[in-house]
């Protein structure tokens, strides 16, 4: 993504920042002007004060206001405190270190990057990875103290990443390894529902416990994708992997009481979302069209989940790729009797397999359709696709995480609003995989997680991965707002938000990733100062502040 050049034209004035045309598009982001407080009234005086003196007094205030404001802006930025978290390959693990202030720091040849205050993006929903049973598998394998520290590690805002979205597919997929694959009713013809059954997901390896364990120590939104109807569906599940018609009121009614049964267990998914990677031109499950998506979701799936009254919202459906993504969800968008049922659109991003990485797709998506928030939700090293054969899968190595660190960025700059890896925890070996050829989950399948835990120490690994989308999630929460930033050097990211607090009010989030093999120095500029700021080789950087008074304004809330 090409970068505007910076633009230093505010320097030494009080920005009172705008939203700008560029965000007005995105939900929950009028174009409004934010404006500080208005002045404390002046107490009444007792006695009558001369005409003469009260025009001067007036003519006084109106000369001296605008400079007041200056100087107050100014004067609250410059010492702003700057806190500072640090994760890099010399050792730093979400360290936090001395506090820095903002002042007059001179370039001297390092990189600048400007924080344009009155250019607001789009709003984020969240960061996180996937519930599946592999990863309660592994967890179940560690002495219950270890399984408390692990899930705090992943959900606690304070004391872990605090991750606040994620997956848990529709029954069968690849690792959904409790036991064989699956769906919710694989009687044939059971077009009722009768026989439909959630019960594999309360056993001591299913979803639901897992996702329940998990929400001790934070909150979560959930979105559900399924590889596969029943068996039964497909007009032939070796030969012909596409639903057949004549169960579209079936398959409706089947996303129905998945929702519901979840919601009787006190698990509420907030988004549905109709197919993972449907077999279109590209893709590897359900071989279904788009036009056939299209056609289901208006006249099946959209009209019965509104009629029966549920919240859940939904989702399109998965792409494989950013450019699969970018190529055919307008089949669907376009047409307003479907479109009007879709909340947001998902994409995976493994765009990178193909040696591409088609942020530009995105960034064209999310032109076309301002108001439909993009959600990246899934990606992952498999073994012997994407990845070179001579290195090992998982991997353990902190510099790996530079690698998710910047897709992380590059699809929050295409327009992404929620970005969420696939495994959360897997062993030694990368697995455990379920194995199920028809319905394209292979053996062997090794494949990286953003936990490793080993089965037969008990020894507990957390990834490059991990550490860099803990920044992005522990810092960056659920309805904070990006702002445009701008700047550009080799090997450096730099991006900025406003984040909600928990007990009310925002502060400011400058996430800083240097890709670089040595250490680096940038400059921060935001409302006329600056902050001089050293990134250690191979890491990430976060640097939290307050705002200074009325510069918020009527800030849209969380």
């Amino acid at each position: 993504m090409t970068l505007a050049p910076m633009n230093t034209s505010h320097e030494n004035t009080c920005v009172i920042p705008l939203f700008s045309e560029e965000g007005a598009g995105v939900v929950g982001l009028p174009l409004r002007r934010l404006t500080p407080p208005p002045p404390t009234p002046l107490p009444p005086r007792r006695g009558v004060v001369p005409r003469a003196a009260r025009n001067s007094n007036v003519l006084c205030t109106i000369i001296l206001l605008p400079v007041l404001l200056a100087s107050f802006c100014l004067g609250s930025t410059f010492g702003q405190e700057v806190r500072v978290v640090v994760s890099s390959k010399a050792g730093d693990r979400l360290t936090p270190k001395p506090p820095l202030s903002f002042g007059h720091h001179p370039a001297n040849g390092i990189p600048v990057y400007s924080i344009e205050t009155g250019v607001m993006l789009q709003r984020m929903v969240g960061f996180g990875a996937s519930f599946l049973e592999a990863g309660m598998v592994c967890l179940n394998d560690l002495p219950p103290a270890q399984q408390e520290a692990v899930l705090r590690s992943l959900f606690d805002p304070l004391q872990g990443a605090g991750f606040s979205a994620m997956k848990t597919p529709i029954a069968g997929t690849d690792f959904m390894s409790a036991g064989p694959y699956y769906t919710y009713d694989d009687v044939p013809g059971d077009v009722e529902m009768k026989h439909f059954s959630i019960q594999r997901d309360l056993g001591p390896d299913g979803v639901i416990t897992y996702i329940k364990q998990a929400r001790k120590y934070g909150k979560f939104v959930l979105q559900s994708p399924m590889d596969y109807p029943p068996d039964w569906m497909l007009i032939d599940p070796v030969k012909h992997q596409d639903v057949d018609p004549k169960y579209y009121d079936a398959l409706a009614h089947y996303y129905l009481r998945f929702l519901q049964e979840y919601q009787k267990q006190d698990v509420f998914i907030d988004y549905l979302s109709l197919f993972n990677e449907p077999w279109d031109d590209v893709g590897g499950y359900t071989r279904i069209s788009y036009a056939e998506i299209r056609d289901l979701l208006k006249n099946h799936v959209g009209p019965l989940l509104k009629k029966e009254g549920l919240k859940s919202q939904i989702m399109l459906s998965e792409a494989p790729f950013r450019s699969d993504a970018a190529k055919n969800y307008s089949t669907v968008l376009d047409d307003p009797e479907a479109r009007q049922y879709v909340k947001a659109l998902p994409y995976h991003g493994y765009d990178f397999w193909e040696h591409q990485t088609n942020f530009d797709k995105v960034a064209q998506l999310h032109h076309a359709y301002p108001d439909l928030p993009l959600w990246m939700t899934e990606v992952c090293y498999v073994d012997g696709a994407g990845t070179p054969p001579t290195r090992g899968i998982p991997r353990y190595e902190f510099e790996d995480g530079a690698f998710w660190g910047n897709m992380i960025a590059s699809d929050i700059q295409a327009g992404a609003s929620a970005w969420i890896y696939w495994n959360m925890i897997l062993d030694q070996r990368g697995g455990p995989w379920m194995v199920s050829p028809v319905h394209h989950d292979p053996d062997p399948n090794a494949q990286h997680p953003v936990v490793i835990i080993n089965r037969a120490t008990k020894k507990v690994s957390y990834t490059g991965l991990y550490y860099y989308l803990a920044h992005f999630s522990k810092f960056v929460r659920p309805g904070a707002v990006r702002a445009k930033m701008t700047g550009d050097s080799e090997g450096l990211r730099a991006l900025a938000f406003l984040s909600p607090e928990s007990a009310g009010g925002w502060h400011w989030v400058v996430q800083l990733l240097n890709g670089r093999s040595a250490d680096a120095q940038v400059r921060v500029d935001w409302q006329g100062r600056s902050v001089a700021v050293n990134l250690p080789a191979s890491s990430i950087t976060t640097c939290v502040w307050n705002p200074t008074p009325g510069t918020i304004g009527n800030m849209p809330a969380p």
